[in-house]
């Protein structure tokens, strides 16, 4: 088997043994890269260079591939995760030349880890969308059919996951990020509990609901990688200072008896039948493991959209009033007073979808209208949230569909940005409520397109999480599949 095709905890275990060298390992991916990046667009900046020099410190002896379980293996993380001297562009015109002075705390821990980043992925502007076409700068491809979507925002991210492009990357969740584009690509995404994961040095979209997370090629990789960016972190207000787990260790642990939650409202007219038979067969998978299946209902569920799309945007319109040309990112040249440069440079720097959800969220935070769309919509999280808490009184972890569509086509919903949204009607409520969740493959359409499972679980209960998605993934074949793309 080729280098560029293990997963992390296999190349390291071979870096370990000395059976591969980090250059070595390097290479392998910078190779691939070279022959199907051209057809995927997953990055928006390749770090080569950079990339070799780092491994050559292992293999001269000067770092250590025991000093972490992921040291020396290459990682490439979403282009809204700031690393110092490393330009991060958010996918957007506004920041196309903006290199930030410091890094995000958890590109420190993967740098602390001594993992090898490769690149900064694409991803859909300012992470607002679902199919990674509202980059500035590229529209990435899915490896499984060029003529499809990765999904988003963080589709750049699972694209390269994918493809074997990198061996696991970072991605950010705010709606489902993580979760549909490692749905759309047949590999694992997990959004880690709201406060697990430090946001520091991530470019802000909604403050309330943005998360890091893994997307990885197998649920062991997610275990190894969430362990290594997560914990407290003072720089972050909504860091929650509790003890991590040992993610891996619980891994192989038997789920017999554990009562797995089947939503009612997660299987709705509408919903892709492909999507519906991967995922009841899932379920009969579970049961032959020994789990218990009960039914729960989370009533609130149809609100999710409309509540979300209030918040978010709400919250984007504030973070990015921000960038007006004054202190950095585009500036126009020639405006005749301080409000045309505002406009134009913004008019400018900014795509549709992003211009969208500021005026949209501009408008809900107004004078008159506040009460009648944030603060409904807030109250509406709060019953989302309560849904989760009554539902997990009942069960350990709850089994849903991740999308109610496997990957459309390229351009398929450009147009109409409701149908865009409505692909996400399965992830939001999980995000809404701040709990943590996996997506893993569940089978395949007749048109050899991924099918994801969603794993969904308490408040920082990610081992829990974990563990149900190894023991699927162990007893199905489907997480070994390689998209055709060469």
């Amino acid at each position: 088997m080729t280098l560029h095709s293990l997963s992390m905890h296999e190349i390291h275990d071979l870096l370990l043994a000395r059976k591969a060298g980090a250059v070595e390992v390097v290479s392998a991916f910078l190779q691939r890269m070279e022959a199907v990046e051209p057809k995927v667009n997953a990055y928006i900046s390749t770090l080569g260079e950079r990339a070799l020099d780092e491994a050559k410190l292992f293999d001269e002896g000067k770092k250590d591939f025991a000093s972490s379980a992921l040291a020396g293996v290459p990682i490439a993380i979403k282009d809204v995760i700031c690393v110092r001297g490393i330009r991060t562009t958010c996918g957007s015109r506004i920041l196309e030349n903006f290199v930030p002075p410091y890094d995000a705390t958890v590109a420190r821990k993967l740098d602390d880890a001594g993992m090898i980043l490769i690149g900064k992925t694409n991803m859909d502007e300012f992470a607002m969308g679902s199919s990674t076409e509202n980059s500035a700068f590229a529209k990435t491809r899915n490896p499984w059919n060029l003529e499809c979507v990765p999904g988003g925002s963080s589709g750049g991210s699972a694209a390269a996951v994918a493809a074997d492009l990198c061996a696991g990357s970072l991605g950010t969740d705010t709606g489902g990020s993580i979760r549909q584009p490692a749905s759309f690509c047949g590999v694992v995404g997990m959004k880690p509990t709201y406060g697990r994961v430090s946001r520091f040095g991530l470019v802000a979209f909604a403050s309330s609901l943005d998360q890091i997370g893994p997307i990885t090629k197998d649920v062991e990789d997610a275990a190894m990688l969430l362990q290594t960016i997560a914990g407290h972190d003072p720089r972050d207000s909504t860091s929650v200072n509790l003890p991590v787990p040992d993610y891996r260790s619980t891994l192989r642990d038997s789920i017999r008896g554990l009562r797995l939650g089947i939503p009612r409202e997660y299987f709705i007219e509408g919903t892709a039948p492909e999507v519906v038979s991967a995922v009841r067969k899932a379920i009969d998978t579970y049961r032959e493991l020994g789990a218990s299946l009960v039914d729960i209902s989370l009533p609130h569920t149809e609100y999710g959209i409309a509540a979300y799309y209030i918040i978010a945007p709400a919250e984007a319109s504030s973070n990015l009033a921000r960038y007006d040309g004054v202190k950095y990112g585009h500036r126009v040249e020639g405006a005749k007073d301080l409000m045309e440069m505002y406009r134009r440079s913004r008019s400018e720097g900014f795509g549709a979808e992003v211009k969208r959800r500021i005026m949209l969220g501009t408008y809900v935070l107004s004078a008159g209208y506040y009460d009648a769309y944030y603060k409904k919509a807030s109250q509406v999280r709060t019953l989302i949230r309560k849904d989760f808490l009554d539902a997990f009184e009942k069960c350990d972890a709850i089994v849903a569909p991740v999308s109610p569509i496997p990957a459309f086509r390229i351009g398929e919903k450009a147009e109409d940005p409701l149908q865009m949204y409505l692909s996400d009607v399965f992830t939001l409520p999980a995000s809404l409520a701040g709990i943590p969740g996996i997506s893993v493959v569940c089978g395949f359409t007749s048109e050899r397109l991924p099918i994801g499972l969603q794993i969904l679980g308490p408040h920082f209960r990610e081992e829990v999480v974990l563990r149900v998605a190894h023991q699927f993934e162990q007893a199905t074949p489907f997480h070994r599949e390689k998209p055709p793309i060469g």
